[in-house]
């Protein structure tokens, strides 16, 4: 597929718009305790719509970290419950959002212009070590949301909000293009870790809900600490260069 570029951008904006309507629907009608959680879903999707139709430079890059997150939920689901409808149609379209950005015709309306490189001083090698940490940015942000505000027993929330909250700031600052952003996303990721265990412990105990929040709390920690490891190499070179 290597035309059709303007095409294939606006099919893939209109699953994402599909599934960010989807969740906002869902959260209007969920469970006691979830309309938050499938709300920051639906935010998400927000995010990766606007960044496609308004060609922010990371745009097809964080959209297809999307699109990754949500093929990953669906196999996995398909894998526990076997090949429902629903779950095939969930995998499929967000399977073909991904395959639909490929290449450097779709490239060439995003990452692939100088512009952006020339602002921000990038050759080829930084340009691809960055957008492999923006893909893995599109993956982490669907779990850190979900393990964010998933639903949990009296104060537990708080430590778990603030851990996802210093993520998701980490991910914006990613986005900005702040080597802030990369510190507030190792952070993040090192703070749900360290509540992991006492989640997956409550799981072990049968605590209603506690297999989910281990579950997006674990992929939040593997996708968020990915997505910072590419840039921390540059940083610390940056780091030693300034003190000499």
């Amino acid at each position: 597929m290597r035309g059709f570029a303007k095409e294939r951008i606006a099919l893939s904006a209109v699953v994402l718009a599909l599934y960010m309507s989807v969740m906002f629907l869902v959260s209007l009608q969920a469970p006691d305790g979830w309309g938050n959680a499938f709300l920051g879903m639906a935010a998400c999707y927000g995010v990766g719509f606007w960044a496609l139709v308004t060609r922010y430079f990371w745009g097809r890059w964080f959209a297809m970290g999307i699109g990754i997150s949500g093929l990953i939920s669906a196999v996995m689901s398909i894998a526990q419950i076997g090949p429902e409808p629903v779950l095939v149609f969930y995998g499929g379209t967000h399977a073909l959002a991904i395959v639909l950005l490929m290449g450097k015709a779709v490239a060439s309306a995003f990452d692939g212009r100088t512009d952006w490189r020339e602002r921000f001083h990038l050759d080829e090698s930084s340009t691809n070590r960055l957008g492999k940490s923006i893909i893995r940015v599109g993956v982490s942000l669907p779990y850190i949301v979900m393990y964010a505000l998933a639903p949990r027993e009296g104060a537990e929330w708080l430590p778990a909000l603030a851990a996802a909250g210093l993520a998701g700031a980490g991910v914006w600052g990613m986005l900005r293009m702040r080597t802030w952003g990369v510190l507030a996303l190792a952070g993040g990721a090192v703070a749900i870790a360290i509540g992991l265990p006492d989640s997956v412990a409550a799981a072990s105990a049968g605590v209603k809900g506690a297999d989910f929040i281990a579950f997006t709390g674990a992929g939040a920690v593997v996708w968020a600490a990915a997505a910072a490891l590419p840039m921390v190499g540059p940083i610390v070179r940056h780091l030693r260069s300034a003190r000499m």
